[in-house]
């Protein structure tokens, strides 16, 4: 450039630029830093022929070596399951209700189902297994159907109102205020009733009458007292524990209009040992109930035990 000239105090030629005053040197580069240069255009010349590198329309190039990074997955999990196949086949011939009689065995079964909770789980029962409105909390100790372990499977073999699966879990509300069977006011004192038994508000006229009304109409599945039962999966309406709320105006909507939650039947999308680890694992969480013991023909029945709402 026409601005080139030699620099007095360096003897090395500036690049002819200058910008307020000051001018730049055309000093060269270090040997070094041109060696690495051309170091890593040969490196990148050489990744792009032997791996998947150049992006194309549909895909990339091949890349000699035939690596692909699904490939590599594929290997590692593979390698995973094959060394998790060994234990994986004593959960499989071990019966649910029995793995507690291996520590060994029952770790790596709520190992194995903590994983497949995180993936399959908590988009609706949350990374803590807390729950939501809606959705049920399963450290508790409040179960509709259950808490011992073999309930537990049973549930999340078979899901919660699955068509076309007879041994799903089923209960069958009426909507009392949709389909008319209770008028508005009769189903307001219902809840007032409700709400008394659970410790929410002191008893009323209101409360009186929905005594009677329950007694028509709710006794045969929740109980005199309403302790719930689970043979119908009937839920606990005498404590604190609300799973789609216990305030007036979510349970006037139940009461009107009731509530019909579902859930999967793991069964049909997950493998039977992935299946009892689930089990396991929400066993673990620190609801889970002892497996009930057998009761003699003869004994006479125990009353029904608390459910979850």
């Amino acid at each position: 450039m026409a601005n080139k000239r030699i620099d007095d105090a360096t003897g090395v030629e500036t690049v002819g630029h200058e910008w307020d005053g000051i001018e730049e040197l055309n000093n060269p580069l270090p040997r070094w830093w041109l060696w690495t240069f051309y170091a890593t255009v040969v490196f990148a010349v050489g990744y792009c022929v032997v791996y998947p590198a150049i992006p194309g329309l549909h895909s990339a190039t091949a890349g000699t070596s035939g690596w692909t990074s699904r490939g590599a997955l594929a290997m590692d999990m593979n390698a995973a399951e094959a060394s998790r196949a060994g234990i994986r086949a004593v959960i499989d011939k071990t019966p649910v209700d029995q793995l507690a009689n291996d520590p060994r065995l029952l770790r790596a079964a709520i190992d194995g189902g903590a994983a497949a909770f995180k993936v399959n789980c908590v988009q609706c029962h949350g990374a803590g297994a807390a729950g939501a409105k809606g959705y049920p909390n399963l450290n508790d100790d409040d179960w509709l159907w259950g808490g011992d372990i073999a309930t537990i499977h049973q549930t999340l073999q078979h899901g919660i109102r699955q068509p076309g699966d007879d041994a799903t879990r089923t209960s069958q509300m009426p909507a009392f205020g949709r389909d008319g069977i209770l008028t508005a006011a009769q189903v307001q004192d219902v809840v007032s009733h409700v709400r008394v038994i659970s410790g929410q508000e002191k008893a009323s006229p209101s409360s009186q009458r929905g005594a009677a009304l329950f007694a028509q109409n709710c006794v045969v599945c929740h109980g005199a007292n309403g302790e719930g039962g689970r043979s119908v999966g009937a839920p606990r309406l005498n404590d604190a524990i609300w799973l789609y709320g216990g305030d007036r105006a979510a349970l006037t909507e139940t009461v009107a209009n009731a509530r019909y939650g579902v859930m999967p039947a793991w069964g049909s999308r997950l493998d039977p040992v992935t299946v009892k680890m689930l089990a396991a694992y929400v066993h673990a969480r620190g609801g889970g109930e002892a497996t009930p013991a057998p009761v003699a023909a003869d004994a006479a029945p125990a009353a029904a035990p608390a459910a979850a709402k």
